[in-house]
């Protein structure tokens, strides 16, 4: 049998560096809370999508025009990530047709890239005279008009509202946690294309946080081993999925408020006691107890539907 001799101090020394190591792998395996590779899927519904999908149904689908749904803030993301760099997204318009079409309330019409649309219906007219008569090409319809024309944009981004943190360290052991509070805020209005009177005009807000947690040791486990171990995870919540939120928001007030006017009016007189639409009333009158929304009053038989 052949022996191994050890010091005392040097198994001390063996263990704590193991024992280190060990620690470090595991913190390494740890540090990676989510997969690193993950695969598209559809965007996540928030609960004003399921609300707007759950809408009572109109008398009437209107017909609805998006020009355009523009970043008025006028943000800019700040150095060093980007000097000409929006801060917020610049597909707003897209979200927003999709929100007026998730409603079943509107029928959205392309507007936003009409001259597109315009130059496929001049090709298509240029082969409405074939040289071959036997085998006419079909003639494409008139385009849709418009009853109501959606407008707004993004009115504001204001950073850092609220910041703050707390930590702890206690030996070489210490834990920290910071956040920070942003907000986005969305104007939306219809305008009546026979008159252009604003029907209805909402506005809505949403607030976006960010908080990061780090945890580290700094310690002598022996007379000359320092451990220093560090972990940290951050979220931010994403940006353009805050401003989908808060379009969809503003599209479910404006249904709300349009029936409450009876700018539009909804199939059945009784799905105003619905509790999706009531929840909404409530928001907008201020009232936050659902017994005390009042029922609008019964639309004449001269109130213009549009």
């Amino acid at each position: 049998m052949i022996g191994v001799l050890r010091h005392p101090r040097i198994g001390r020394l063996a263990g704590a560096a193991s024992g280190a190591l060990l620690l470090g792998v595991l913190m390494t395996g740890c540090a990676s809370p989510v997969p690193v590779f993950d695969n598209a899927q559809l965007t996540p519904a928030t609960q004003f999508t399921r609300d707007l999908a759950k809408l009572p149904p109109p008398k009437g689908k209107m017909v609805a025009a998006v020009y355009g749904f523009r970043d008025q803030t006028g943000q800019y993301k700040p150095s060093p990530d980007s000097s000409f760099s929006a801060e917020v997204t610049q597909g707003a318009a897209s979200m927003l047709v999709d929100a007026l079409r998730t409603s079943n309330w509107f029928v959205p019409v392309e507007r936003e890239n009409l001259q597109d649309l315009l130059t496929e219906r001049k090709i298509v007219r240029a082969l409405e005279t074939p040289a071959d008569k036997g085998h006419p090409i079909a003639a494409i319809g008139a385009l849709t008009p418009a009853n109501v024309i959606i407008e707004g944009g993004i009115v504001g981004y204001d950073t850092n509202l609220r910041t703050g943190g707390l930590g702890v360290n206690y030996l070489g052991i210490g834990a920290a946690t910071q956040y920070r509070v942003d907000q986005v805020t969305i104007a939306l209005r219809a305008v009546d294309i026979r008159n252009g009177q604003v029907l209805n005009s909402v506005s809505t807000t949403k607030t976006i946080y960010s908080y990061e947690l780090t945890a580290g040791v700094y310690k002598f486990v022996g007379y000359q081993n320092l451990l220093q171990i560090e972990a940290g995870l951050t979220y931010n919540e994403p940006q353009q999925l805050c401003v989908r939120e808060a379009i969809e928001a503003a599209v479910v007030h404006l249904i709300v408020q349009g029936i409450s006017t009876h700018t539009w009016d909804l199939k059945t007189a009784g799905d105003w006691y619905d509790p999706i639409i009531q929840k909404y009333a409530a928001q907008s009158n201020g009232i936050f107890n659902q017994a005390e929304v009042k029922v609008p009053p019964p639309a004449t038989s001269g109130t213009p539907t549009l």
